[in-house]
């Protein structure tokens, strides 16, 4: 699609002059009445109105002490019981994600336990006992667990089932895809439901060990790469003025390809849509330990001892901090956090914010913890890899790890964790997609590839840039860019990703692509035709190939090779980051709104209705689009809030 200007119109002041007119105000509605059998007598009454008040109306004197008919009812003294003949349990409002049909329930209460012992949300209860028993939230509320969805799953009786799934299709409609879930960099092992080119649902499958000005003329594909080969023959970049920026949803396939047509460019701007994605990794991305779990998620059923640094693993991999809070309760696992708080389901000891703290950590007693621990823990996060003063804190922490290599790194064991956020970022470690040197991030680029890209820093791409856009949601790359090529979600194609611990796995296609939209690597390979540099690829197994000929890794699917050379790790975490003097900023949380943290999230209406539940915490709370405020109820919010 090709973006041109357009003029805009003051549409809006005609339009609310012509809704303008003069009415008579109208009388109260009358509510409905609704009538009752009171102890053999039936009466009418108001529909809304306290059973109490039926009962008056029909002369039948009910004891109470809270009642009054003048206040708000409380309904706490008690007196007031009376036998409602075949009134059904009613069904809870417990938000949007989770529909209740309360009549099906045996009281298993394997939503109770979950909810308590492993998400770490004691929200579900039991209320009454025998036959009143009822399952339920004390008061109607949402379920504030980035983990409620799974109570769908442990339901063995459909009391508890997916509220944006009723009614919309039946199991044996459904083609059955097996795949992995992308929007954090774990890998949980998923089944996609889908019927014709919609995705109905996504259940869980078992794997223990893991602008307003512009808009767009429609082009076909040979219009819209023409002009892409025009625009880059006009502007005629040199080496590093190409500069390509992968998003945090891209599968290795298109960053390896992204990466061969970037080097046969002359070019090795490679960036990563991160705060610091343009930027040297501090890190390194030479060893593998370096950026990996190297622990492995299930490693954390052992460990006796973890210190945090800028990391809120309940938000930023919820699998894992369900792991965690497990060893926490059934062991003396000792916990340290080094960085900004947050509503945590285990006890932890707060050490402090900055870099200094993490010294004073680990120069004090929790640093002697680490050090007596069997099987001791370093989980450093995404807070820190985008933090000033990154260099500092791996170098503080590598210096520590190395002096205490005897119980941090042993051939059995490997306490330093790096967690990694985006599904994208141990791909692109993996197949050297960053930016080199420093020299290489200083250049202005005039041509800017974004492959996925919508959470780059804006100050990265000069406003007299050309911009090509490759995505399937068009997010914020989008909107700037001044060529939108369809791409593939993960839903569509078959793609291979790497996870925080460096298992290697794949996501099946589930549907067919819609419309225009092609797969990503072959966009790339028909857009070198363009270019003048045609790659030499024409099919997935040759792309592949290309991989493991980069990492011998890549062709290994579902195994997490054992990291060789591990103390080399030393001489990128601390020797090249020697001297670096921090700023002193605090490490700060990276995810401010759990249920928009990706481009497909954010364009989900769910998504939208879960985080206005939780913004408002009413239940019944709806994605409402924004607009005037008297246009919707209230309660309401708009999206993204």
């Amino acid at each position: 699609m090709l973006r041109h200007t357009l003029a805009r119109s003051a549409w809006r002041t005609g339009r609310q002059a012509a809704n303008a007119s003069r009415t008579f105000a109208s009388t109260t509605q009358r509510n409905a009445e609704v009538e009752l059998t009171i102890d053999g007598k039936k009466v009418s009454i108001e529909a809304g109105s306290a059973l109490i008040q039926a009962c008056e109306k029909a002369g039948v004197t009910i004891p109470r002490y809270c009642y009054h008919e003048k206040l708000m009812i409380a309904g706490n003294c008690r007196m007031c019981l009376v036998e409602v003949e075949k009134a059904p349990v009613e069904d809870k409002n417990i938000g949007p994600l989770i529909k209740t049909s309360m009549n099906r329930c045996i009281h298993c209460t394997r939503c109770v336990r979950f909810a308590n012992d492993i998400a770490g949300a004691p929200e579900l209860g039991s209320i009454g006992r025998g036959n009143d028993l009822q399952i339920g939230t004390y008061l109607e509320q949402s379920l504030n667990t980035e983990l409620s969805g799974n109570v769908i799953d442990l339901c063995p009786v459909g009391a508890l089932t997916s509220k944006p799934y009723a009614f919309r299709a039946r199991p044996w409609e459904l083609k059955h895809s097996e795949s992995i879930d992308v929007l954090d960099a774990l890998g949980s092992n998923i089944r996609v439901d889908s019927r014709g080119l919609e995705v109905m649902r996504i259940l869980p499958r078992l794997n223990d060990d893991v602008n307003e000005d512009d808009s767009f003329e429609p082009a076909d594909w040979e219009q819209a790469l023409t002009e892409i080969g025009r625009a880059y023959q006009t502007l005629q970049p040199k080496a590093n003025e190409f500069k390509a920026i992968a998003g945090e949803l891209t599968e290795v396939e298109s960053l390896v390809v992204m990466k061969d047509l970037a080097n046969k460019l002359g070019s090795d701007n490679l960036a990563l849509d991160m705060p610091s994605g343009s930027q040297p990794i501090s890190h390194g991305v030479d060893v593998r330990s370096n950026y990996l779990f190297n622990s492995q998620i299930a490693g954390i059923e052992v460990a006796d001892a973890i210190l945090i640094v800028g990391s809120n693993p309940r938000h930023e991999a919820a699998v894992l901090n369900a792991r965690i809070r497990k060893q926490w309760l059934r062991s003396d696992l000792e916990i340290g956090v080094v960085g900004e708080t947050w509503d945590s389901t285990f006890e932890f000891e707060h050490l402090g914010t900055d870099h200094a703290a993490l010294k004073k950590a680990l120069a004090g007693p929790f640093g002697k913890k680490l050090q007596a621990a069997k099987n001791p823990m370093i989980i450093v996060g995404s807070g820190v890899t985008d933090h000033a003063d990154a260099k500092a804190f791996y170098e503080t922490v590598g210096t520590f790890v190395d002096k205490n290599a005897a119980n941090f790194i042993t051939p059995e064991w490997n306490g330093y964790n790096v967690l990694q956020r985006a599904a994208s970022r141990a791909g692109a470690f993996e197949v050297g997609f960053v930016t080199p040197s420093a020299e290489v991030a200083a250049t202005k680029p005039k041509f800017v590839w974004l492959l996925g890209a919508d959470e780059f820093d804006a100050a990265d791409i000069p406003k007299d840039a050309f911009v090509v856009y490759q995505g399937h949601h068009g997010d914020r790359g989008a909107e700037i860019a001044d060529i939108v090529l369809p791409g593939a979600a993960y839903t569509e194609k078959a793609g291979t990703y790497i996870n925080t611990e460096g298992r290697v796995q794949m996501t099946r296609a589930a549907t067919s692509l819609p419309g225009a939209s092609r797969t990503d690597w072959k966009i790339l390979r028909a857009a070198s035709e363009f270019l003048g540099v045609p790659l030499t690829y024409d099919d997935v197994s040759q792309v592949r190939d290309r991989m493991a000929e980069i990492s011998p890794a890549l062709a290994a699917y579902d195994v997490v090779e054992p990291v060789s050379l591990q103390q080399l790790s030393k001489v990128q975490l601390v020797d090249q980051n020697k001297g670096s003097k921090p700023t002193g900023a605090p490490l700060k949380k990276v995810i401010d709104n759990f249920y928009f943290t990706d481009v497909i999230s954010r364009s989900s209406p769910t998504m939208a209705r879960v985080s206005a539940s939780k913004a408002t915490g009413d239940p019944r709370t709806n994605f409402m689009a924004p607009g005037m405020e008297e246009d919707r109820p209230m309660g309401q919010v708009a999206y993204g809030a």
